[in-house]
């Protein structure tokens, strides 16, 4: 099985107990619509199938697995930090209106007074703030994402208009 075919969402963070049950912390925003019935995990650079034979999702981004197979810690031990995948054709559909501020990345950021800074390459999700990362003149520039600096989302161009704050940018060149 090819990584190319599955989509990441999180990594196995840690054991529970001493009957296998594992912890999965998720890294993709949409964990709680996720079908979780065979989890894909890599290990040794291949993609391994593992079976769930009881998940439960929490609300702060994690779930208590066990699966066949696993009923001791010593199996679920080796487990731990290895990514977790699934096949791209159980990738949760969204309503084409639901637009987040993680689907920013990629778009051309403008700033108001100093113009074009660049591609956003990544959205940071905190736990007060979603930050995104631009590269500007060969330095990465980091901005929270919040409504007060955001001017206008243009879908159709992928732009992102900003006001940042004066000195904003002089900082990281």
């Amino acid at each position: 099985m090819e990584i190319a075919d599955h989509f990441y969402i999180g990594y196995i963070s840690k054991t529970r107990g001493l009957k296998g049950e594992v912890q999965l912390f998720f890294e993709f925003e949409d964990y709680k619509s996720l079908e979780l019935d065979v989890l894909f995990l890599q290990v040794g650079g291949k993609l391994v199938p593992y079976f769930v034979a009881n998940a439960n999702v929490l609300p702060n981004r994690t779930a208590y697995l066990f699966f066949d197979d696993v009923n001791h810690i010593d199996a679920a031990k080796s487990l731990v930090r290895k990514h977790v995948y699934l096949p791209n054709n159980k990738f949760p559909e969204r309503h084409p209106d639901d637009f987040r501020l993680t689907d920013l990345k990629g778009y051309t950021v403008v700033d108001k007074t100093c113009g074009t800074l660049g591609e956003i390459s990544e959205v940071h999700q905190y736990p007060q703030q979603f930050v995104a990362t631009v590269i500007h003149k060969g330095n990465e520039v980091l901005f929270p994402l919040t409504d007060e600096w955001m001017l206008s989302i243009d879908k159709e161009t992928n732009t992102l208009e900003v006001d940042l704050p004066e000195g904003l940018i002089d900082i990281y060149s």
